[in-house]
């Protein structure tokens, strides 16, 4: 056997052992993937391709030195990660177990940001600070939280456990735990203090203010029919 072939097989183990590590260290993750999308076919699939959890085994390492104090180290390993995946998550932020970014394109996670366990987060999503002040700026998610596309959750606020925030809308306060946040700004809408169906039927998401509005058109044919 040649020494090239004898490097490649090298290379290639090395490789299969990257995978596997990956898959130990990652399992939650991508059992989350695999629960929560119906494209996912498989969970070889989720470890090659998929975006949201190839940008989340760059943070951890990026997180890593940012612990450490290797601040450029650890922006330059976001910056590449954000280059490759279409994700942006600061070093600094810190991010529970079973995170699930699905599709992931224009996702940002700020610098003081804290996210919770099982969380679910859609294309276009920001966890953004507001103003230029050091200290905790980004927002705080509990867990099983689902935040919908093109969501913007803004400043040092609370979403708490089990809730939805319906796609592109603009949270800039509180979130009760087991609430959905619908609309610009954001308006909360409690489902009973039950938690969110896990089917994500993003459809019939309850609009408070639309559901006002309706009622009044009812009435208001009412009164035009008498």
């Amino acid at each position: 056997m040649t020494i090239c072939l004898k490097v490649l097989f090298f290379i290639i183990g090395l490789m299969i052992l990257k995978f596997i590590v990956i898959a130990v260290l990652f399992r939650n993750e991508i059992r989350q993937a695999k629960a929560k999308d119906p494209a996912a076919s498989s969970y070889l699939e989720i470890l090659l391709l998929y975006h949201g959890l190839h940008a989340l085994i760059s943070h951890r390492v990026a997180h890593f030195f940012h612990n450490i104090k290797m601040r450029f180290l650890a922006r330059l390993i976001s910056q590449l990660s954000r280059f490759m995946t279409g994700i942006e998550i600061h070093p600094g932020a810190k991010i529970g177990k079973g995170l699930f970014i699905d599709h992931g394109m224009g996702v940002v996670i700020g610098e003081t940001a804290v996210i919770g366990d099982n969380v679910l987060l859609y294309q276009g999503v920001t966890l953004g600070g507001t103003g230029i002040v050091k200290g905790k700026r980004h927002p705080t998610t509990g867990n099983n939280v689902v935040i919908g596309g093109g969501a913007k959750v803004l400043g040092n606020i609370t979403v708490g456990d089990n809730s939805y925030i319906g796609a592109n809308a603009v949270v800039i306060k509180d979130v009760p735990p087991n609430s959905t946040v619908v609309g610009v700004p954001g308006r909360i809408t409690k489902q009973d203090g039950k938690k969110i169906d896990v089917d994500l039927d993003h459809i019939h998401i309850i609009d408070p203010i639309m559901q006002t509005v309706e009622e009044l058109e009812k009435r208001i044919e009412k009164l035009e029919n008498k």
